[in-house]
């Protein structure tokens, strides 16, 4: 299984991080991935969203949406799917606080889920960068991941 690569992967947002707890969260865990990069797009309709991330959205990426309608994984089962991907060029995408239009989830090519849980899209950024950081150790044979 190859390695995670994390300059190969984008996290397109919707939403500014308000919370300085959040922040410093993201912000530990951005540290241990160098390379992964994070792209804040503006609040707006789901519809005017869609067309940011487009916009936003490098051509050769793999475009996932973070959906509640989306694909459980455990830890070990997203690092497999990223450990698969890790020569391709991903964009992440967390939605806004009313989803994604339905034009772009026909368009993602992989449509994902964190959690049955509802939760604030500040608190998914701070969980999809803590998952990646985790699939990376997971791929390294490290032992932060504890089965």
């Amino acid at each position: 299984m190859a390695l995670l690569q994390p300059a190969r992967i984008r996290i397109l947002a919707i939403g500014k991080l308000k919370r300085a707890w959040v922040a410093e969260g993201v912000a530990f865990y951005r540290k241990r991935l160098p390379g992964l990069e994070v792209v804040e797009l503006k609040d707006s309709t789901p519809a005017k969203e869609a067309e940011a991330i487009r916009a936003a959205r490098k051509p050769a990426e793999r475009l996932v949406l973070l959906s509640e309608e989306g694909r459980q994984l455990s830890s070990v089962g997203l690092a497999e799917l990223l450990g698969g991907w890790a020569s391709e060029r991903l964009a992440l995408v967390i939605g806004g606080a009313d989803g994604h239009d339905p034009t772009l989830k026909q368009q993602a090519d992989v449509l994902l889920s964190l959690s049955e849980l509802t939760f604030p899209h500040e608190l998914a950024r701070l969980m999809l960068v803590e998952q990646l950081y985790r699939a990376s150790t997971i791929l390294q044979g490290g032992p932060y991941h504890r089965s």
